[in-house]
């Protein structure tokens, strides 16, 4: 892994990421990132860059706090390197969570109005009124990306702050807010442990809409919430998604992975698979509980050449077919 010597701004391999204490930075990709390239080779040409602002700032807020040195996508990872590359997204929502201290930047995070004599001598993020806040943070481009939603669920501190820096709140100040928005339980913002406690449809509806440049990111950027490792194999396009879903099955019997519908607008089909084809199918799930009265006994999944297969009951249902029991509600 590397990291940035906060002291000396200077890149350092770090074999072992428990071993020292860092901070994290999250944010949306803006013009002029410094690139792990840039930040090597060519120092001065990076200064000029407009990315080697946050990487500035986020060095200056780790020193504040006592921390030797900070991780950064864009000039963190040799992206160059396929092996360098699959490993750190393997790697990202562990990171993430090691972090003392992850800061999120809101690069469209602008105060409408300057904050008053009085609220300004109350501190940081005291002048966003708490609705102000919440209709301001819900057009935050940060809110709509793939790669986000594990930056924001696997770190224990998470601060965020606005476009000129400015402190808005924590994500336990603000973690009724941030569940609104996102509609991921404040339970799982507060400890992400609890997640995987929940069924795989319902963490699967947390990424509904999310997007990412790529296709494939779709599915490598949520694999940390499955606690999930899988090669990155960039040009697969839409089959990363469904592998993902083939690589969740292997490791439970979490029969809520089936509970997606087809979305109203796609195209009619009389048959489809048993996976679903993006995160937008289980916006459903977002409420989806496993049932406490199991109506079907554990199954044995097993990934065959011609899909799942598994044995379990159907009932018919007068008019539709048969239904296959998933216990959750």
């Amino acid at each position: 892994m590397w990291l940035i010597n906060v002291h000396s701004m200077t890149l350092e391999s770090v074999a072992d990421p428990s071993s020292v204490q860092f901070a994290a930075l999250s944010h949306t990709w803006e013009h002029e990132e410094v690139s792990f390239q840039d930040f090597v080779g060519h120092r001065e040409l990076a200064r000029l860059m407009a990315g080697y602002q946050k990487v500035e700032m986020v060095c200056a807020l780790a020193r504040a706090q006592g921390l030797g040195f900070a991780w950064i996508d864009t000039c963190c990872i040799d992206k160059t390197s396929s092996a360098e590359l699959s490993e750190a997204i393997n790697s990202m929502f562990q990171w993430y969570r090691g972090s003392a201290a992850c800061f999120v930047y809101l690069s469209d995070l602008h105060d409408p109005t300057p904050p008053s004599r009085e609220a300004a001598a109350a501190g940081p993020g005291s002048h966003h009124g708490p609705a102000d806040l919440l209709s301001r943070l819900r057009k935050c481009r940060w809110f709509t990306r793939g790669w986000t939603l594990q930056e924001l669920i696997a770190p224990t501190s998470v601060e965020f702050f606005d476009a000129k820096w400015r402190e808005v709140g924590t994500k336990a100040s603000l973690v009724k807010q941030l569940s609104e928005i996102t509609t991921i339980p404040q339970s799982v913002l507060l400890d992400s442990a609890v997640m995987y406690d929940m069924p795989a449809g319902r963490r699967m509806s947390w990424a509904a809409h999310r997007t990412t440049t790529r296709i494939e990111d779709r599915a490598y950027s949520i694999i940390g919430i499955f606690d999930i490792n899988m090669p990155m194999l960039y040009g697969e396009g839409n089959k990363a998604f469904i592998r993902l879903q083939e690589e969740i099955v292997k490791e439970t019997n979490d029969l809520s992975l089936f509970a997606w519908q087809e979305s109203e607008t796609a195209r009619p089909s009389r048959y489809r698979g048993l996976f679903a084809k993006s995160p937008d199918e289980f916006q459903s799930c977002q409420t989806l509980e496993t049932s406490e009265i199991s109506v079907v006994k554990e199954l044995d999944f097993s990934i065959t050449n011609n899909g799942v297969r598994f044995a379990t009951t159907l009932w018919i249902d007068a008019g539709r077919g048969f239904t296959m029991n998933l216990n959750c509600v």
